[in-house]
């Protein structure tokens, strides 16, 4: 069995969808012939802590942590948010809203001392740890975990060093996404600089939706495109609980994750408001259940809303219970962010919501990565932000189905099971192997 060194700073005790991916790895590469050893940080600041995932890390991993120089302390003084907030969700501005003067001064620091990201006071501790890593194992090859992007910087220094095969892999694009600081043209030169560096030196890429892919290419045309794999991300059945089906006293539907700026359930919630104005469903029959981190924007518009009581926030929980909600559950409530990567973007949740077997109303373009996955799986169905009477059809089909205890929802079995996690995993260690055989 080859050994490789994982890099990634969102690890258990991190919660929230992008240790997944991570966690799910190193659980099944070793079915595949590969031993991960972990490098993470040791004392990260997290928007969601979730303890019960420490849990799953198996207990022949080694688990190495450096400590890291977090500047989101100084960050929330600046723009006078409360200690312990979750800078991804309330400081993130939908496209149009003002920034306060101390905000405008904070992204104006963000975006010229901090690239490629608030995580680069990590590189000096986690050189000095791969060392020590070395010196205690053999390691035959590298995987960096993006975003943060300062996890590939750190590969790719280790990779200078040590000429080992690398993969670089990405859960989001990087310059130009829509959580990266909008820069001036010296840190963007700098930016930039990096970026192409990973995507020249990197072995391969490994990207979790194939927008990531078309960004990169569409960046730097003469990069080798044979590098670029799409490994997408999953869900894993062996996590989800063993749930009795009941029959809900109310129409229930689950939305998990954050929400925040341009990701919103505007839209959906106005095609609420226009069913209960028309009388086409009783709200004493509805539950509407948002799971997870929201910013300010988002609990204005639950507060503004006709239909108040019918919804249930719940703040961020472990990953397994969130699971339950889901399969407990009528329909399940998808939204993409409304911007320009939207044909693009595909959340990992997503597999999730596939993964239960719950008709999915997904607010997202017609034409992208969402909507084919939705058609290949008929796990439910599409419309777009702006497509108002559209959704409330589709609310509408859903809430007369749950009605009548008469569904017509039939996924198809056979496409769901290929976007399990070990098949993921799979696909990793093949590409791992004909690196190392080069």
């Amino acid at each position: 069995m080859k050994n490789i060194l994982i890099i990634a700073y969102y690890f258990p005790p991190s919660g929230g969808p992008g240790v997944q991916r991570v966690l799910k790895h190193i659980q099944y590469l070793p079915d595949f012939g590969w031993k991960p050893i972990v490098l993470t940080v040791s004392n990260g600041q997290f928007p969601a802590r979730d303890e019960s995932l420490l849990d799953k890390i198996p207990k022949d991993v080694p688990v190495y942590r450096s400590h890291i120089y977090e500047p989101y302390d100084i960050y929330r003084k600046l723009t006078g948010k409360k200690p312990g907030t979750a800078i991804d969700v309330n400081v993130i501005k939908k496209e149009g809203q003002d920034l306060s003067f101390k905000e405008k001064i904070a992204e104006l620091i963000r975006a010229t001392f901090f690239i490629p990201d608030a995580r680069i006071g990590w590189r000096l501790s986690a050189g000095k740890m791969i060392k020590k890593i070395q010196k205690e194992h053999k390691i035959d090859a590298i995987y960096s975990s993006s975003p943060p992007y300062t996890c590939s910087l750190i590969a790719r220094n280790f990779k200078r060093r040590s000429g080992l095969p690398w993969v670089a892999g990405f859960r989001d694009p990087w310059r130009g996404f829509i959580s990266v600081p909008k820069r001036w043209f010296i840190p963007e030169i700098i930016d930039m600089m990096m970026e192409k560096s990973v995507f020249t030196e990197a072995n391969a890429i490994e990207c979790a939706w194939e927008g990531i892919i078309k960004d990169a290419l569409g960046k730097y045309p003469r990069l080798n495109k044979n590098k670029f794999h799409h490994i997408p991300n999953g869900f894993d059945s062996a996590d989800f609980p063993v749930v009795e089906k009941i029959n809900n006293d109310k129409f229930t539907i689950t939305y998990t994750g954050s929400m925040y700026g341009r990701r919103n359930p505007a839209s959906f919630f106005e095609a609420i408001e226009l069913l209960i104005k028309e009388n086409r469903i009783n709200p004493a029959n509805l539950k509407l259940r948002f799971i997870g981190r929201f910013g300010n924007e988002v609990h204005d518009m639950f507060n503004k809303t006709s239909f108040k009581e019918t919804i249930e926030i719940i703040d961020y929980i472990p990953h397994e219970k969130s699971i339950e909600y889901l399969m407990k559950s009528d329909a399940l409530l998808l939204v993409v962010d409304e911007s320009k990567e939207s044909k693009e973007i595909v959340p990992g949740k997503v597999y999730e919501y596939i993964g239960v077997k719950r008709p999915v109303i997904t607010i997202a373009p017609h034409d992208g990565a969402i909507a084919k996955l939705m058609e290949e799986t008929q796990s439910g169905r599409v419309a777009h932000q702006s497509e108002i009477l559209l959704t409330a059809e589709i609310i509408e089909d859903y809430y007369k189905q749950w009605k009548e205890n008469n569904w017509s929802y039939n996924p198809i079995e056979e496409n769901i099971k290929r976007y399990e996690r070990k098949e993921s995993a799979r696909m990793l260690a093949e590409l791992l192997v004909g690196l190392v055989k080069k």
